[in-house]
């Protein structure tokens, strides 16, 4: 008797719908035909844009992506094209890379509920599961907080968790560990594989970031020009790296033979040290002094204290782990939140862009071209400015897309490119290379050094340490709710035990 697998594409293309008067989209997805059998974890790898997103998608009708669909994709057997609300929850789970795109309550108890409560379980089952997922999952100390107040790490937690909770049989994520920082990582893995094992659970992963996974994992398939081909675990293992972005018209090397020695083994961008020790004597740009910030009155204190400066002209990274105040930091020194406490000196207050988490926040038009050309005015940039700019995302193609059909990295990408377009003197970035591949992380990487040689600012917080490692002068270490250290990048890394060989 033959076995059922737990996920099938039979002959399956698809092709995104163009907006009203757009011409018509490419095809994302050719004849693609794979099985993925019970009990597997699957890693799907692929450049960004090339439709891992949209396969998984398609496994899950509730959230399937507008277009035109060709073939079948089958769940345990069934075509899920046929599958109601309630088949669909107990048949195939998704996590997304952004949580914050799937939690929707206040609190951690009722978002790992809020599920089964649309699902019509009772109570006493509703409670059962409820208490046994966040007991797997160790949530139990942080059940009754606040999901504004929770990390990031813990918010990928709890998306894991209410999809958990549903009791899925095939279990679907893209990006999951996208916006984590290495040890939330590691804890967010092992908690995924005990899923696999323990649970008996399918996995499949849409990953720019397989080599955590390759202990995990049982077999990997990659996406190319439409189609899905196997691919050796072996070749996955090599770890990605990003070339630095010298200066324009600067030092391309230190003097020293040691130093050169490190920017060859760890990719430390050489010139960044010489750089940052201008700046010293230059005018700040941007000093927050004694910032203590807090999100409600009886609430913790993320930022406590913190004093930071950033001169003009400079590339200053943050990083810490999650929760550690990143984000709170970046909004604070923007103006989007008040602090309780403490000054913000904003020379640049006129000219700034800030880059969220989730771009989402700043793509609202019908088509990707119309995001960038929607500051045309204000920005006094023309329509070839505009043309160029979906060339060097590599989105000329998808001009007439809706920009929510597009895969989160792609997303990124739009996002950012429209902030670029109006050249701001201060940039300051949250995570901008998530959910992106190597080569539009140096894509990124160029056109961050791009602005920086034009005159502009750019404090970026991330936990990409090759990006920061290419592009960055200087790195400030956020804990709590301070800044523990500052120092030029290649001094940070060399004295650094947890971050030097990532």
């Amino acid at each position: 008797m033959s076995v059922v697998p737990a996920l099938s594409y039979e002959g399956v293309g698809f092709s995104y719908a163009a907006a009203p008067g757009a011409s018509a989209s490419g095809e994302v997805l050719r004849d693609v035909t794979l099985e993925v059998p019970e009990g597997e974890f699957v890693l799907l790898v692929g450049a960004t844009g090339s439709g891992k997103s949209t396969l998984l998608r398609l496994a899950k009708p509730e959230i399937a992506p507008a277009g035109r669909l060709e073939g079948e994709v089958r769940a345990f057997g069934r075509d899920v094209r046929g599958l109601g609300p309630v088949e669909s929850a107990r048949a195939v789970g998704y996590v997304f890379q952004d949580p914050d795109a799937q939690i929707v309550c206040d609190t951690v108890w009722h978002e790992v509920a809020f599920g089964l409560e649309n699902l019509g379980v009772d109570e006493g089952e509703m409670r059962r599961r409820v208490a046994e997922t966040c007991n797997f999952l160790g949530m139990e100390p942080w059940l009754r907080m606040r999901t504004a107040e929770l990390s990031g790490g813990q918010r990928q937690t709890l998306a894991l968790a209410a999809t958990l909770a549903l009791r899925p049989r095939l279990l679907l994520l893209d990006e999951p560990t996208a916006m984590l920082d290495p040890l939330a990582e590691k804890s967010f893995l092992s908690l995924l594989f005990r899923a696999n094992r323990e649970l008996g659970m399918t996995v499949v992963v849409a990953t720019h970031a397989p080599r955590p996974m390759l202990d995990y994992a049982t077999r990997a398939l990659r996406i190319e020009d439409g189609s899905v081909l196997p691919v050796g675990l072996g070749e996955l293992a090599k770890a990605p790296s990003l070339e630095p972005v010298p200066r324009r018209g600067g030092p391309s090397a230190c003097g020293d033979p040691a130093s050169r020695s490190a920017a060859a083994s760890r990719v430390v961008p050489a010139s960044r040290s010489a750089a940052a020790s201008r700046f010293a004597g230059e005018k700040d740009l941007l000093r927050a002094d004694n910032l203590w910030l807090r999100y409600a009155r009886d609430g913790r204190w993320v930022l406590r204290g913190l004093d930071l400066s950033v001169a003009a002209g400079e590339v200053r990274a943050l990083v810490g782990s999650n929760g550690c105040g990143k984000s709170t930091l970046l909004a604070a020194l923007a103006g989007a939140l008040r602090t309780q406490r403490g000054r913000v000196r904003n020379a640049a207050a006129a000219s700034q862009a800030l880059l969220p988490q989730s771009p989402r926040a700043l793509l609202a038009r019908e088509t990707v071209a119309d995001e960038l050309s929607e500051w045309r005015r204000a920005g006094g940039y023309d329509a070839a400015e505009v043309s160029a700019a979906l060339g060097r995302i590599g989105l000329a193609g998808a001009a007439g897309r809706h920009p929510y059909d597009l895969s989160g990295g792609q997303q990124q990408l739009l996002a950012l490119e429209k902030l670029l377009l109006l050249h701001p003197r201060l940039l300051l970035l949250d995570e901008p290379t998530k959910g992106l591949d190597d080569a539009f992380r140096a894509r990124v990487a160029a056109r961050v050094a791009a602005a920086r040689d034009a005159g502009a600012t750019v404090l970026v917080a991330t936990h990409d340490l090759g990006f920061v490692r290419a592009v960055a002068d200087s790195v400030s270490l956020l804990f709590d709710g301070e800044v523990a250290v500052t120092e030029p990048t290649a001094t940070f890394f060399e004295r650094s035990w947890l971050y030097r060989d990532r």
